[in-house]
């Protein structure tokens, strides 16, 4: 039987790249249940292979025990585009089917939500600065336009 193709979702982030991995379904029942790939493994290996303009890069073969995790692959250059593709294996089979490829652009995605968030943080310091100035002024504390008394000039 072969294992595979596991489900995969990437996103990018500040010169790096996260992959969602969902394990394949198993088609083995135990009881009418439907048994997972670590129900049945216990422990399943994965291979994530990093393709890019310089071509397709295998990256250390990793253990995992969750049917759904992520991983992060850092040190990536910024607004480059990358291509994953994940491998599945357990230790008593090696057969299996590796993932669709699916690309992203590292660091695109986390710029623009930078420049989002910094616009947001600008919005409202002007906002809780404005609403400062006037409860100072409300309270008398700057621009005091009051007449002083007589007797106190």
């Amino acid at each position: 039987a072969f294992l595979g193709p596991p489900e995969v979702n990437i996103s990018s982030c500040l010169n790096c790249i996260n992959v969602t991995i969902k394990l394949p379904t198993s088609y083995f029942r135990k009881n009418e249940k439907l048994l997972s790939l670590v129900d049945i493994y216990e422990e399943l290996d994965y291979v994530i292979t990093l393709k890019t303009l310089d071509g397709e890069h295998k990256r250390p073969r990793e253990k995992t025990t969750e049917e759904i995790f992520s991983t992060v692959i850092e040190e990536l250059y910024p607004n480059r585009n990358y291509c994953v593709s994940v491998m599945v294996t357990a230790s008593l089979n090696k057969h299996s089917i590796p993932s669709a490829w699916k690309c992203v652009t590292a660091h695109s995605v986390a710029q623009q939500d930078y420049h989002t968030a910094t616009i947001a943080g600008a919005v409202c310091f002007s906002l809780a600065l404005g609403v400062a100035l006037k409860c100072m002024h409300a309270g008398g504390y700057i621009f005091q336009n009051r007449v002083l008394p007589r007797t106190l000039v």
